[in-house]
């Protein structure tokens, strides 16, 4: 019989794709779970459609959600800059969670919210942190018992990185107000941009630098205050983004 070497390659075929809060890349949390607010689907496509597939799996409160990195250049080096490091720093690319993979594969933890069963299958996650259209290529069940070590060593990220203080112009709690979804887009906003979006290495510029992440279907316009004690991150305008 004859077996394939370990190293003959193999195909992947998406089983669906994730439709998120999130438009485009920058400004998404660097991990799953750090925006509970952030809200997204996993649309699965067919065969795998067939509710029949995810049958039992409302029973569980998380899953583990393996997708492509679709967004990555299909490139890989063996050194990295991990943001927790400054972006100064290498480490090894299998010491990182780096999205310039061999393979470009991810993995993430995310809360099961929901099952949609009516016209195949639609699974509503929080905590996402995938960008809209990442293709997705298997899901499991979250084991507590079995993958739960808060006695574990996590090396350079020992603990979830501190939270900036996030303020808002009088102009943007304006246009905030004007939504029907005003209460849970001023929560996203807090989220993400209290974890600092910017470049590491951009973060000692000065602080007139305005950045724009764009959320759901709006651009979020901020710029870093600096004083004596802290940094804030204060959000100067928020803009519709027409289709």
């Amino acid at each position: 019989m004859y077996n394939a070497p370990a190293s003959a390659p193999f195909t992947l075929t998406p089983i669906g794709h994730v439709e998120s809060d999130y438009p485009d890349k920058f400004g998404i949390p660097r991990q799953p779970g750090l925006a509970p607010a952030a809200e997204a689907s996993l649309i699965l496509v067919p065969p795998y459609d067939d509710p029949l597939a995810v049958r039992g799996l409302d029973a569980f409160s998380h899953i583990w959600v393996s997708f492509i990195f679709h967004q990555s250049p299909a490139r890989w080096t063996p050194l990295v800059r991990p943001p927790r490091l400054g972006g100064n720093q290498k480490v090894g690319v299998f010491a990182s969670r780096s999205t310039h993979r061999p393979n470009r594969l991810g993995l993430s933890l995310v809360k099961l919210a929901g099952i949609d069963t009516r016209g195949g299958v639609r699974l509503k996650l929080e905590g996402c942190d995938l960008v809209s259209g990442t293709p997705v290529v298997d899901i499991k069940p979250y084991l507590p018992w079995a993958e739960a070590h808060p006695e574990a060593s996590a090396g350079f990220a020992p603990e979830a990185p501190p939270l900036l203080q996030v303020s808002f112009s009088q102009q943007a709690l304006d246009t905030l107000s004007a939504r029907t979804d005003s209460a849970t887009l001023h929560t996203l906003i807090t989220q993400i941009l209290g974890q600092d979006p910017r470049p590491a290495y951009k973060r000692d510029e000065e602080s007139e630098r305005v950045y724009g992440v764009r959320l759901r279907n709006v651009d979020v316009k901020f710029c870093a205050v600096q004083n004596d004690e802290a940094t804030t991150l204060n959000v100067v305008a928020i803009e519709s983004v027409t289709a």
